[in-house]
């Protein structure tokens, strides 16, 4: 009997390896489902509180519904990819963080040309109910009449493109960065629906764009392209763009791997419109990328991510700023810096751009922003 127990113990705990294993697996496919779904869910929720509801105006339009619609070429995009149900499964008032509200701000205030659209891929929110009023921050950037704020759903929106059969597969809702990467496939998706201006949530924009020709990205580093600031022409050379990259993030996604799919489809389209791999050639022989233009660092990325710390450090003030002094957009790595609050009237290079280029925003952030 003594000479069995081994043998017992170790199936005993085989046994319980298996069944964690099972969990395990278990917890993780029920979270990713919890994800999706609640993508999904919200646009039902929005659908049955609108009948409920005293109006329809609480809540956010339907971009490919509501007018106006997206000027083709000539608008602004950003996309809001949390997702959000109260615990009642109410959807919740919309809000927006001080530093997404200064993106949008002056992104609207520097291109007022331009329509911004800031799409929101989760839960329908309310702008206002019976009961309240909107944020301070959403009345602040909602003050500027170029700003629109409304809803997609991402089966509907990927309807009629090239993506819609791909995204009824599963695979981005099996991601292992699933935010992530619904915001990669959402800003390729707007590029090529509408063309125009792509940009991120985290960044400052420092002057007018309008004019700046398009068909352009920037390099943040001597090995990559990103996608934080992009612009596409709606037809043409631009649409083609777009088309390449969405074929480039079917044939190359990667659920495993969080930059492949965002900076890694504009870096391996680029390389083929330009023949090259060499960053540093496409910006010197704009010839060579047949009308697409990378533009240096400095142009978005003057401070890379693992200096971005130099945005928020007093000491770093005056360097930063003229390592920025060209930019049209500053880049603070939100993924990084969204902890780190700074206090209203900090002398560092964040707080000042803020306070020139998003005024009502800052304002309204309160003590903190």
């Amino acid at each position: 009997m003594l000479l069995r127990l081994p043998n017992v113990v170790a199936r005993r705990m085989f046994i319980i390896l298996v069944l964690m294993v099972i969990v395990g697996l278990f917890y993780i496919y029920s979270s990713e489902n919890k994800y999706h779904s609640c993508f999904m869910e919200g646009q039902v929720l929005a659908t049955q509180q609108a009948l409920t509801a005293d109006g329809e105006t609480n809540l956010l339009d339907d971009v490919l519904q509501a007018d106006p619609k997206p000027s083709p070429g000539n608008s602004i995009f950003f996309h809001e990819t949390s997702c959000r149900l109260s615990e009642n499964r109410q959807l919740e008032t919309l809000k927006v963080t001080a530093r997404q509200a200064c993106a949008i701000e002056s992104a609207a205030m520097h291109n007022p040309n331009f329509q911004v659209f800031v799409l929101f891929a989760g839960p329908t929110y309310r702008i206002s109910n019976n009961n309240s009023h909107p944020q301070p921050l959403v009345e602040a950037i909602l003050s500027y009449s170029n700003v629109h704020l409304r809803r997609l759903n991402l089966e509907s929106y990927a309807s009629g493109t090239p993506m819609e059969e791909w995204l009824k597969d599963g695979r981005l809702s099996r991601s292992k960065y699933l935010f992530s990467h619904i915001s990669d496939f959402l800003r390729y998706l707007t590029l090529y629906r509408y063309g125009g201006l792509y940009l991120d949530m985290d960044v400052v924009v420092l002057r007018n764009m309008e004019k700046v020709p398009p068909n352009y990205t920037g390099a943040e580093s001597n090995t990559h392209l990103a996608a934080g600031v992009m612009n596409l022409a709606a037809t043409g050379f631009g649409h083609e763009i777009a088309a390449s990259c969405l074929r480039d993030f079917q044939h190359n996604f990667n659920g495993e791997d969080w930059g492949n799919n965002g900076p890694g489809v504009i870096t391996r389209v680029a390389q083929k419109i330009c023949g090259t791999e060499d960053i540093a050639l496409m910006q010197e022989d704009p010839k060579r990328c047949m009308g697409f233009k990378v533009f240096g660092r400095g142009a978005f990325y003057a401070v890379p991510w693992k200096r971005w710390r130099d945005f928020f450090e007093p000491e770093k003030l005056e360097q930063t700023m003229a390592r920025c002094k060209d930019s049209y957009v500053v880049h603070v790595w939100n993924k990084h810096s969204s902890k780190l609050p700074i206090k209203q009237g900090s002398k560092n290079a964040y707080a000042l751009y803020a306070e020139q280029n998003c005024p009502r925003s800052y304002k309204a952030a309160g003590e903190y922003f």
